[in-house]
């Protein structure tokens, strides 16, 4: 016969109560049924588990073995039992979360880690995308929220704006030619490589994100190459001001922004679908996101 559950239960309420039938009280059994339960289970092991000579029910060696291993079972029962009752309730096991490329990172990631230590069942699907492709994901069913820029106009979108951003551009010191920095401008430019962003979206809408179309250029996937190529005299572009901010401090790049070279500043917010059901996890989610003392 198998070890069942109640029997285990019966083990841990004697160990835990000191006696059998102060563990019979707590679990609302009668004391002879209970000492017969752990009768039977010895016997089925063929393994004396509690020594009876002393006045305290206390366990053998092999008997604290055998405890020590039951309490996995007991906690993974426990475990199960939990993980019922929440989905019960009809609470998302798994959030989808997309980062844009000009989102301030690490400020995200400590919200996301403190949002998972509270929910430690819900599964934190984490996806990057560049340009269009976070709003993207989000109208064609493939997130649940995204961390972005989103227009503020457009009533598709629910936004919480938790960043501001300035897109600046920026080149490696001796980049450029020294006239070209006497009269500088978007057609001076367009001699020059220009290193861009590859947009992620499948369906690119029609936005120009800085890009010269008659200027030579080189397309990367992502930030950080968007920087290294910059930082090494390859070309110039616009980047997120956080990202090199240190680089203009240490002077290993140049702000090329002033009288005719512009950049932009933009809005990251918190971005969900205005229209769609909510589930109970992901309406958690927003409000620890735009709101962290909320929740």
């Amino acid at each position: 016969m198998p070890i069942n559950l109640r029997q285990l239960e019966a083990l841990d309420a004697v160990v835990r109560q000191g006696s059998f039938l102060a563990a019979a009280r707590a679990l609302h059994r009668s004391h002879p049924s209970l000492i017969n339960q752990l009768r039977k289970l010895e016997q089925q092991l063929d393994v004396v588990l509690f020594d009876r000579s002393g006045y305290r029910t206390t366990l053998t060696e092999a008997g604290a073995a055998f405890y020590r291993a039951s309490q996995r079972l007991l906690r993974e029962q426990q475990d199960l039992n939990e993980l019922a009752a929440y989905l019960r309730d009809g609470s998302e096991t798994r959030l989808r979360i997309v980062i844009g490329d000009v989102t301030p990172l690490r400020p995200c990631l400590r919200l996301l880690r403190a949002f998972a230590r509270r929910h430690p069942r819900v599964q934190l699907d984490l996806a990057f995308e560049n340009l269009a492709g976070p709003r993207e994901r989000l109208l064609d069913g493939e997130a649940d929220l995204i961390v972005h820029h989103v227009d503020p106009a457009d009533p598709r979108f629910e936004r919480h704006v938790i960043a501001r951003v300035e897109i600046i551009p920026v080149a490696a010191p001796d980049f450029l030619r020294p006239e070209t920095l006497d009269d500088l401008s978007y057609e001076t430019l367009g001699d020059y490589t220009q290193c861009i962003i590859r947009d992620t979206a499948h369906d690119s809408p029609d936005e120009n994100y800085f890009v010269l179309d008659y200027a030579p250029r080189i397309t990367v996937g992502d930030q950080q190459t968007k920087k290294a190529v910059i930082v090494e005299g390859m070309a110039w572009g616009h980047m997120p001001d956080f990202l090199v901010a240190r680089e203009l401090e240490a002077g290993t790049l140049r702000s090329l922004a002033g009288g005719r070279i512009g950049g932009a500043g933009i809005d990251i917010a918190v971005a969900r679908l205005s229209a769609g059901r909510k589930g109970i996890m992901a309406q958690k989610l927003w409000r620890h996101l735009t709101s962290p003392t909320a929740e």
